[in-house]
């Protein structure tokens, strides 16, 4: 993306931003509340339109009034800080119900693959269990594995482990970080600074709508350059 600008009325949420993200790339997205970080990744999606600059997401062109907006998300996985699950279908049901629709998958296609994720995030037993069954983390494992049955080349999560008791973060983060080593491109806004040590190629600072600064974990961890990065993370590591 470049000079990318958000604004509601007079309140700018992104101020010309400019992101580039490589194949395969580990990005996790940090910063005090209200720095733009959601908005950022939602306009990756299609689901927040901008009014400035230009935005390109797998050779795909989204344009400022959601132009393109379906082959962009086609090829891009949402997991949002609610579950999102279809009450009324279970997990394995609301892991097909894209594939079939969109994708136009069999269902019996659909049904393989959606039990197989379901393995993968830790879920095989929990197939015919209904989200009213399930706890919030194996619903947001359930929300991941949806996501994948739609076979995206990015994955986007919006602070999936903020809605959950903190006893069910580490289930999910031990999900997203196995999805992370799998070599899907990954943007992940988070708090949770133990998983971006561990699993982020590169960690991106936010702060009123602005990128202030980008590098390693390591080197953003030990040595920040700006002092708002060295607030916040003063702040939320506690030193």
């Amino acid at each position: 993306m470049k000079m990318l600008k958000k604004s509601y009325g007079d309140f700018v949420v992104l101020d010309d931003v400019d992101f580039d993200v490589k194949k395969g790339e580990r990005i996790v997205i940090c910063g005090p509340s209200g720095s733009g970080k959601s908005t950022l990744i939602r306009c990756i999606n299609g689901l927040e339109q901008f009014q400035e600059g230009s935005l390109m997401v797998n050779g795909t062109e989204l344009g400022p009034q959601g132009q393109n907006v379906d082959i962009v998300r086609r090829e891009t996985g949402m997991v949002f800080q609610g579950f999102h699950l279809f009450p009324h279908l279970t997990a394995l049901e609301n892991c097909m119900l894209a594939p079939m629709r969109v994708l136009k998958e069999s269902k019996k296609e659909a049904a393989e693959q959606a039990k197989s994720l379901l393995e993968r995030v830790g879920l095989a037993n929990k197939t015919g269990h209904y989200p009213s069954q399930l706890s919030g983390g194996q619903q947001q494992r359930v929300a991941i594995a949806r996501a994948l049955c739609m076979n995206p080349k990015v994955m986007l999560l919006d602070e999936p482990t903020s809605a959950l008791d903190p006893e069910m973060v580490k289930e999910v983060l031990d999900v997203v970080t196995g999805l992370a080593e799998s070599g899907i491109t990954l943007l992940c806004v988070t708090h949770e600074m133990g998983f971006a040590r561990k699993a982020a190629d590169r960690v991106v600072f936010m702060d009123r709508g602005q990128i202030i600064e980008q590098a390693a974990p390591e080197t953003f961890f030990n040595a920040p350059k700006s002092e708002r990065a060295q607030k916040f993370l003063s702040q939320i590591l506690g030193h």
